[in-house]
């Protein structure tokens, strides 16, 4: 015979069983789980005693036992519960007076397990109707107490909490509410006022609310945090239910749709035919089942590691400050489900001023940073969350609430009450209207951490960015200068190649004159020359040489920059200039106690040369070993014909020029320190001058 009582309260203890064994499997040590245990195992003994004394089959002497253990257990269910509520809410000060009255409770629930609660029993309609003594009105008063304290334990920490705390004990609260009202009223006050102890089995189905409601705990709000198992225990149930019912019902009208042919093979392979269909239909409606449990246990659930390689591409990838919030702003805001997600900093790089930057919907949001700075500062942590927010912060909660603000993460990179941070990371409640759990917050905790390097970065590279662009300005301004000094200085130099154009060509022309009239007398057309005359004169004349060489070399300096430096080739016997410079240069070099040698070659090949201006690098060489070369000294002059080049060689033993400064010959008015010291009259031309027309005449 089907029995309705029997069925709920194995429901009951199976469900609670599992729950329990499920719980200590995750973490047999916890204090709360093995209270729950412990709580379950109670209510459990309760329950099949509460039924086995109701059970008319067995005699009054196993009615009144089954009744002490049910009077025992229901106590025990009450004082676990107390346990279970104030070490899941955490309560302190309630423990405190728990443990205070431990034994006196202790020793008041044990009298429902004697005849001072539980005189006897006898048969009362379908029932066992319990005769009550002494110390039954004290045990009920006792226990009813510590039913009220448990509610209201769990309805003050309630109050006091936030976030999934918060929902986890509304849920209970509510349980509570709607579920020991009915056992207390069926199984305890109508029972002993009315004598009617039939209601006692009626009285259990309460338990099956406080059942849903532990199971909508974990599942909604991670109580004990079993969600994951709970879900998939229920898809692989509504899995293999809504299978078997299909199989159920197919079979049934296969059977009686074929039994009018009385073809038992035929119902044996069509029975087959649907098995096969099942087990192809299993995991479509598995998956089914998943998506939508998913939907609405999970709804908002996301996969952390995506949402983490997600937002650190755009960290790597983004150098810009305002990109770089406004694309992780969106991640974020995805992700979490959030009504909105906002950066706000003090300072934008280059900028003083603070930057709010966020989804594209959140670009008018308006914070007092300064506000924000002043209240969070003395928190030591970095995610400040609403549900959480610590007491005597009245202000914060206020702020919180004007903005809709739930989360607040301070963009530091250490927690200390000296360190400003760069501004926050300002998240709205979630879309769901659930809290924020531990998976988000510890999400959050990850992710400030990689925000701040990235925004320090990014802030830096606009700084640089500002900078660059700063630096480039300056350039410019300083290349203009510089373009414009440059042109002035091209100007003066062109004045000055004129002015010694103009000047050189005003001076070679007395001085040809004076040079023409010094040699006439000293080649005696104005009569007999003394010694003394001779040798005067001759000092004359040879400085004016210099001086004709001198202005020769200014004036091809000047047509070198003009561009009208021609050199006019023609045949020209070298070996012969080279002796007619010897000559000119021979009594010089006597003057000074040299020995000038030449070996003039027997014969030497016609050469296509600017004569005058070959005749004057010549001079230039004999001239410099000549003035560079101490009394007693000797300078060798070669020319040889090397069949595919002509070398001149002049070889002296002076002075030379030192190592270091040998690579600056050839320069334009580059002399040496020595050769400065020795002779400072000179310009550094000549040897510049002397490369130019070698170069020129492709040597």
């Amino acid at each position: 015979m089907f029995d309705l009582y029997l069925v709920v309260d194995l429901v009951i203890v199976l469900a609670l069983s599992v729950l329990s064994l499920a719980i200590l499997l995750k973490n047999k040590t916890a204090e709360l789980n093995r209270i729950f245990a412990l709580f379950v195992t109670c209510t459990s003994v309760w329950i099949i005693a509460n039924y086995i004394s109701n059970d008319l089959d067995n005699t009054p002497r196993t009615a009144v036992i089954a009744n002490y253990f049910v009077f025992f257990f229901s106590y025990n269910v009450a004082v676990y519960l107390l346990r279970f509520t104030n070490t899941l809410a955490s309560d302190t000060e309630a423990r405190r007076i728990f443990n205070k009255w431990r034994l006196p409770m202790f020793l008041i629930g044990a009298t429902g397990a004697t005849p001072l609660v539980v005189a006897g029993a006898q048969v009362q309609g379908k029932v066992y109707a319990v005769h009550f003594g002494p110390l039954a009105p004290l045990y009920f008063i006792t226990l009813i107490t510590i039913v009220a304290l448990s509610v209201y334990v769990t309805y003050r920490n309630m109050r006091r909490s936030r976030g999934d705390q918060k929902a986890r004990l509304r849920v209970l609260f509510n349980s509570f509410c709607w579920t020991f009202p009915g056992l207390i009223l069926m199984q305890a006050i109508l029972p002993a006022v009315t004598g009617w102890f039939g209601l006692t089995n009626i009285g259990i189905m309460p338990m099956l609310i406080l059942v849903f409601g532990l199971y909508y705990g974990v599942v909604k709000h991670r109580l004990f945090d079993l969600r994951w198992v709970i879900v998939r225990a229920l898809v692989y149930t509504l899995t293999l239910g809504s299978l078997s019912v299909f199989y159920g019902i197919t079979s049934y009208y296969i059977t009686r749709l074929i039994a009018s042919f009385n073809n038992i093979l035929l119902v044996d392979l069509l029975n087959v035919v649907v098995i096969i269909i099942i087990a192809s239909a299993y995991a479509p409606v598995r998956k089914g089942f998943n998506k939508f449990t998913n939907k609405f246990f999970y709804q908002d659930a996301y996969d952390s590691e995506v949402f983490l390689d997600n937002l650190n591409k755009v960290l790597v990838n983004t150098a810009e400050i305002r990109p770089l919030l406004r694309i992780s702003a969106e991640i974020i805001e995805q992700n979490l489900k959030s009504n909105f997600c906002v950066f706000a900093l003090k300072e934008s790089g280059s900028s003083k001023n603070p930057l709010i930057a966020g989804s594209t919907n959140n670009q008018s949001f308006d914070i007092d940073l300064n506000l924000l700075i002043s209240l969070t500062s003395k928190l030591n942590t970095k995610i400040i969350n609403v549900d959480y927010l610590p007491p005597h912060s009245e202000k914060l909660h206020r702020t919180f609430e004007d903005y809709s603000i739930a989360i607040l993460a301070r963009l530091v990179s250490e927690t200390s009450r000296s360190v400003e941070g760069s501004g926050f990371l300002i998240i709205g409640s979630k879309k769901s209207g659930n809290p924020y759990n531990q998976q988000d917050l510890a999400i959050l905790e990850i992710i400030v951490n990689e925000l701040v390097i990235a925004i320090q970065n990014a802030l830096r590279f606009e700084e640089i960015q500002g900078f660059a662009a700063t630096l480039q300005a300056k350039v410019n301004e300083a290349t203009a200068e510089l373009k414009a000094a440059n042109q002035k200085l091209k100007d003066l130099d062109a004045s000055k190649d004129e002015f010694i154009s103009m000047a050189s060509h005003q001076l070679r022309t007395p001085l040809t004159s004076v040079k023409g009239y010094l040699s006439m007398v000293l080649e005696g057309d104005a009569g007999k020359l003394s010694a003394m005359q001779r040798k005067l004169l001759t000092q004359s004349f040879n400085s004016s040489q210099r001086m004709v060489y001198l202005i020769a070399d200014l004036l091809n300096v000047s047509r070198l920059k003009t561009g009208k430096f021609v050199v006019e080739a023609s045949l020209t016997n070298l070996a012969e200039v080279v002796e007619g410079e010897i000559t000119q240069l021979q009594e010089t070099a006597s003057g000074r106690g040299l020995t000038l040698s030449y070996d003039k070659p027997a014969s030497f090949p016609d050469l296509m040369l600017d004569e005058t201006k070959i005749r004057q690098v010549i001079m230039n060489f004999i001239d410099n070993a000549i003035y560079y070369t101490p009394k007693g000294g000797h300078i060798v002059v070669k020319l040889e014909d090397k069949t595919d080049s002509i070398e001149f060689t002049v070889t002296d033993d002076g002075m030379g020029v030192p190592k270091p400064e040998q690579h600056e010959l050839f320069n334009k008015f580059y002399r040496a320190g020595n050769a400065r010291k020795a002779r400072p009259d000179g310009t550094g031309l000549g040897l510049f001058m002397a490369k130019k027309v070698i170069i020129a005449q492709g040597g």
